[in-house]
C-alpha cells in the first residue's frame, strides 16, 4: 500500500450514522491510482451492501472526483442526494463539483441549498466560504456569455470571404 494511506483504515467500509467513512489518504494528490481504484471498489461494494447510505455514496462521489471521473462522481453524488435529500455533505460536494467544473450558476444554486441544510456553524461556514469563492470567481474572472444575437450575418460574411480567397487563389 502507498505511504499516503492512513494506517487505521478499516478493511470493510460501513456507514457510521451521520459521520462519513474515513478517507484513506491525507493528501488526495499523493495516493496511487491502484490504491484509489481499490478504495473505489470497496466503496462501490459498500454502496451495494448499504443502498440507503447517503454517506457512502457521497464518499464514492468524492473518490471518483479525486480519480478525475466526473460523470461517475456526478452520478454518485446525485444518488446520495436522492437517497437523502436532507444530507448536507452530499449537497455541498455536489455543489463543489459544479464549482470545480465552472458551472457557476448551478454551483451557486446548489451551494445555497447546502447552506439551507446546514445544521451546525461549521457546516454553515463551509457553505458560506464556498459561496464566497463562487461569487468571487463570477465577478473577477469568468463571464458567462449568453448568445442572444443570431450568428447568421457573421457566418455569411465569413463564407463569402473564404469563397473570395478561393477565387483569387484560383485566378493566379
Amino acid at each position: 500500500m502507498s505511504t499516503a494511506l492512513v494506517s487505521h483504515v478499516a478493511t470493510r467500509l460501513q456507514p457510521r450514522g451521520d459521520v462519513l467513512p474515513p478517507v484513506p489518504w491525507r493528501d488526495p494528490y499523493g495516493v496511487s491510482p491502484a490504491d484509489l481504484a481499490a478504495y473505489i471498489q470497496q466503496l462501490e461494494q459498500a454502496c451495494l451492501d448499504y443502498p440507503r447510505s447517503a454517506d457512502l455514496r457521497t464518499c464514492l462521489g468524492m473518490a471518483h472526483a479525486v480519480n478525475y471521473d466526473v460523470y461517475k462522481a456526478m452520478d454518485a453524488l446525485e444518488d446520495a442526494r436522492t437517497v437523502d435529500p436532507e444530507h448536507f455533505w452530499a449537497q455541498l460536494k455536489y455543489a463543489e463539483l459544479h464549482y470545480r467544473l465552472r458551472a457557476l450558476k448551478r454551483a451557486e444554486e446548489e451551494t445555497r441549498r447546502a447552506a439551507d441544510l446546514a445544521i451546525n456553524p461549521l457546516q454553515l461556514a463551509m457553505a458560506r466560504k464556498q459561496m464566497k469563492d463562487i461569487r468571487e470567481l463570477q465577478h473577477t474572472s469568468v463571464r458567462n456569455v449568453e448568445w442572444t444575437k443570431p450568428l447568421t450575418v457573421p457566418a455569411v460574411v465569413l463564407s463569402l470571404m473564404i469563397v473570395a480567397m478561393f477565387v483569387i487563389m484560383m485566378w493566379k
